[in-house]
């Protein structure tokens, strides 16, 4: 075996040992209490995102209007 199929294997190895203590202690405990939202929950959080989205981009709209109007009038 070659040098490098054996730090391949080495690798492998290290990856599948961590991924097989994955579900285990902190992570393991958020996943088990994550859930699939509520149709409701999800059409607030959607609410409230797209609200913030057109916020920002009101406000980047008026600075950029405010940049390109205000030197031509001084």
């Amino acid at each position: 075996m070659t040098e490098e199929e054996s730090m391949a294997y080495e690798l492998q190895d290290e990856f599948e040992s961590k991924a097989r203590g994955f579900g285990k202690g902190k992570y393991g405990r958020i996943l088990k209490m994550a859930r699939t939202p509520s149709r409701e929950e999800y059409k607030k959080t959607l609410y409230i995102t797209g609200l913030g989205i057109i916020i920002i981009g009101a406000a980047g709209f008026v600075i950029w209007w405010l940049m390109s109007v205000l030197p031509h009038m001084f």
